[in-house]
């Protein structure tokens, strides 16, 4: 199913385009998070799009055709998705060939819009005042022409958006017709199990990816807290000496996959309810080897984060929980010798820069989660 949503900003798509993509098991991409990704790189692309952004203009219809047919591509879209923020204008819309089912077109007035704007608390630079304004103007002015294009070509349905969340979710999926539903969803029941292991230098940013995944209903075996909860029963401080030789006790009785051996029944349990599962703080080459071995159904991968050292070390002084540990070089080449972070970090399947505000981490998140549930 391929389904495409429009609305002016602050009528619900994002929202929606989320409720809709965990019922129906089919991703969401939200041309909105893409260019705001992009505005961030140091590139003249991203120089342009920021400018663009910032005044409340359009992208050039070929530069969003061609940004949106490449993330399309990706295997996680082939099935079917759910597009929110494209195509705006009528050429994009002639332009876009790709067999849509439905178009869901969220009608809220200009005031309600800009009522809701106002008190939501997001971190992004084109929300003023007058950003929003041009934009919803720019929306009158062209996608118009795309909802009189979508519902001449009957694929056009209007839903109220100014009632209750659940009210408008309703609305649109009983316009998607029960049949439609029941059949799809049947077709998309996830036929393998997956496991991300989350890896990376100590401050890249391990413990807000977990928290993400974790609003995302993902269930998270941490092998971090086998040193940690060790020092919180035994009343020590958390300190590098103190983890370095339980890390290597335990290392020495059950080898250098000893956290993923630890965990091996917990992971089991967790699987057994969950078709994904999330690892927190996989450190050793040989604990990845290790889930390999003795989960060979399943998915493995390992997910990467990389955030410059001069961050890294700052939110490490900043820390309140486990302040007492080390930061500098000097840890840094302990976790990639002693520990052996180095190879699952560069065997990694996914990597993320982690040097902007969580906004854009949980955005890059958000793309890894897609490409695996959805592949």
């Amino acid at each position: 199913m391929k389904l495409v949503l429009i609305g002016i900003q602050g009528s619900g798509k994002s929202t929606q385009g989320n409720l809709l993509s965990k019922y129906l098991k089919i991703p969401y991409l939200s041309t909105g998070h893409i260019f705001r990704s992009i505005a961030k790189e140091k590139t003249k692309l991203g120089k342009q799009v920021k400018v663009l952004m910032s005044s409340g203009l359009l992208i050039p219809d070929d530069l969003t055709i061609e940004i949106v047919n490449s993330y399309l591509s990706r295997p996680e879209y082939q099935n079917g998705y759910i597009l929110d923020g494209f195509p705006r204008t009528l050429t994009q819309a002639k332009k876009y060939k790709n067999n849509v089912d439905k178009v869901i077109y969220i009608e809220i007035p200009d005031k309600e819009a800009l009522w809701r704007i106002a008190y939501r608390n997001e971190e992004r630079n084109d929300n003023t005042v007058k950003a929003v304004l041009k934009r919803i103007e720019l929306f009158h002015a062209h996608t118009n022409d795309v909802i009189e294009y979508y519902d001449n070509e009957k694929k056009l349905v209007t839903i109220d958006g100014t009632k209750s969340i659940e009210e408008v979710n309703r609305e649109i999926l009983k316009s998607l017709g029960k049949q439609l539903l029941r059949n799809h969803i049947a077709a998309w029941e996830q036929k393998k199990k997956s496991i991300i292991a989350i890896v990376g230098m100590s401050g890249s940013g391990k413990t807000v990816a977990t928290q993400y995944f974790k609003k995302m209903g993902v269930p998270v075996v941490s092998f971090s807290n086998v040193i940690n909860d060790y020092v919180d029963t035994k009343k020590f401080k958390h300190t590098e000496q103190i983890h370095h030789k339980l890390r290597m006790k335990f290392r020495k009785k059950y080898g250098m996959k000893a956290m993923a051996y630890l965990n091996k029944e917990a992971v089991t349990k967790a699987l057994e309810k969950s078709n994904i599962l999330l690892i927190e703080g996989l450190y050793s080459w040989e604990e990845y080897v290790y889930l390999l071995k003795h989960f060979q159904e399943v998915n493995i991968y390992l997910l990467a984060l990389f955030t410059d050292k001069s961050l890294r070390y700052k939110r490490l002084a900043d820390r309140k929980y486990r302040s007492e540990l080390a930061v500098g070089k000097e840890r840094d080449i302990h976790e990639l010798t002693d520990l052996n972070k180095g190879p699952a970090i560069a065997y990694a399947d996914f990597l993320i820069k982690n040097n902007f505000s969580k906004e854009d981490m949980y955005n890059k998140l958000d793309e890894v989660y897609r490409q695996i549930y959805f592949a």
